[in-house]
């Protein structure tokens, strides 16, 4: 019989075409094994029979969702040296890897590369890099285990979690900060590095449904970790800051080890966590040092530790609250809570406890803006410019611009600085002149108040500021 017309790739009876990448599934087996997954393209012989049984139901469809969000998720590459646009050279090549190795349970996670970057406060911080592969492998875990222990967190718990931010926690905590009288702001010594494996494990087994889940869990916590030099370092604590599981595996950690035991011993007392930041609103300043003492105590029974010099008791001082005390500020998620001037609605000015861009986030934005050397790229036009630094630019003025916006003048007379120096080097007849300089970028400012993201809030008032 000749078949040489003949199409191999088998069509659903619902008459939908599908890539050779995805496969059907009834349902996930009740057991681990998944005994309904059948590929649909051609073997050898040109035809599509089912494939084999598999220990571990694990759809190619999974993986393939998985390396889409880990390539929106961008990141550098592993100790393999492959980067994302290296992996999509052979993608299905590799995603089919991923999956094969998954779903008999032969995968076993490569080293993690470690690196080291600066932290705000000085020293350095290890962060772990898996693989491309790797990550797309606790991508699918991620997405398998996350839907099953999220509607169990804490509402307060903010994270990495869906529908949750930054800036909830930190709206929250403005709020409580004006009902509360003192925070209990604490810092947990090396939290990532030093997470107990077996009370972790402990908390993924109560949850996970699956046992591949729990032995995969488990051989990433147990990869070993590899710095520049190759060396190879074990691991039996802690799990990588920079892995996908890892903020998850962090919040289930610490829903048990401190939010179940806040609501046990502290309930009527609201706390704000985002991963390991955590602040806690009391009282009076002796129901602090309680709660102080408590915690520190709960997670030494969890194998961890407060940090002695960066955890403290902080009094929120405003017009209501005048007593005076050694720690009246506080930094939360790049904000810095303080007493600051303020004016009602009925324009009456008095003392208000609020959040506003702290010190340190503005040193670092200041260091980037350096780094972007917009002075050397006179062959582009302003336009050019805008294009390149606008998205950093909406997206310090969403975050940092939620609370007291004024707070970023400082930012937008060091972005018009720069975009200064630029036109000096760029036309002649602005050489050695600043202040006309200043004039021809309120000039653009006036025609163009929506070329950059910063004249679209406060237009050049800022700018002018600079204009000396």
């Amino acid at each position: 019989m000749n078949h040489k017309d003949e199409r191999t790739k088998a069509t659903p009876r619902d008459g939908a075409s599908r890539s050779s990448y995805e496969v059907r599934e009834s349902g996930r087996s009740q057991g681990d094994a998944c005994s309904e997954a059948e590929f649909v393209g051609p073997t050898r012989n040109g035809r599509s029979p089912k494939d084999k049984a598999k220990p571990y139901c694990i759809s190619r469809q999974e993986v393939l969702e998985a390396y889409f969000k880990v390539k929106s998720n961008k990141g550098a590459a592993g100790i393999d040296d492959q980067s994302i646009e290296d992996f999509e050279g052979n993608l299905k090549g590799n995603l089919y890897k991923v999956w094969n190795r998954m779903s008999s349970g032969s995968y076993f996670p490569p080293p993690v590369r470690t690196v080291k970057i600066p932290k705000a406060n000085g020293g350095e911080r290890a962060l772990g890099i898996p693989t491309v592969s790797d990550r797309v492998a606790q991508m699918v875990v991620k997405n398998r285990l996350e839907p099953m222990v999220e509607p169990l967190f804490h509402a307060d718990s903010y994270g990495y979690r869906p529908e949750k931010s930054a800036l909830d926690a930190v709206g929250w905590a403005r709020q409580r900060c004006w009902s509360f009288n003192w925070v209990c702001d604490l810092d947990i010594k090396g939290f990532f590095d030093n997470i107990d494996h077996d009370l972790l494990m402990k908390a993924v087994r109560k949850h996970a449904k699956e046992k591949w889940i729990v032995l995969y869990i488990e051989r990433w916590l147990k990869a070993p970790a590899q710095d520049a030099e190759g060396t190879l370092t074990a691991r039996d604590r802690g799990t990588p800051q920079g892995g996908v599981i890892s903020p998850l595996l962090a919040n289930l950690f610490l829903h048990y080890g401190f939010d179940l035991w806040m609501l046990k011993k502290w309930k009527h007392l609201p706390f704000e966590r985002y991963a390991d930041d955590i602040i806690v609103h009391c009282r009076a300043e002796w129901e602090a040092n309680m709660v102080r003492a408590g915690i520190e105590e709960r997670l030494r029974e969890c194998g961890l530790e407060l940090h002695p010099e960066k955890t403290k008791l902080v009094y929120c001082k405003d017009s209501n609250r005048q007593e005076t005390h050694t720690n009246e500020k506080f930094d939360f998620l790049g904000f810095t809570f303080r007493p600051r001037q303020a004016v009602n609605r009925k324009g009456k000015v008095f003392c208000s406890f609020s959040p506003a861009i702290s010190n340190n986030a503005k040193e670092k934005i200041r260091d980037e803006i350096r780094s972007w050397k917009l002075h050397q790229r006179t062959s582009q036009s302003i336009a050019d410019l805008a294009r390149l630094i606008n998205p950093k630019l909406r997206g310090w003025c969403n975050y940092y611009g939620r609370f007291i916006p004024s707070a970023l003048r400082p930012i937008e007379r060091h972005v018009g600085q720069s975009l200064v120096r630029w036109a000096c080097r760029k036309y002649r007849k602005l050489r050695g002149h600043r202040s006309r300089a200043w004039e021809w970028l309120i000039q653009v400012i006036d025609r163009q108040p929506d070329l950059l993201a910063l004249w679209e809030r406060q237009r050049g008032e800022a700018f002018t500021m600079g204009a000396v």
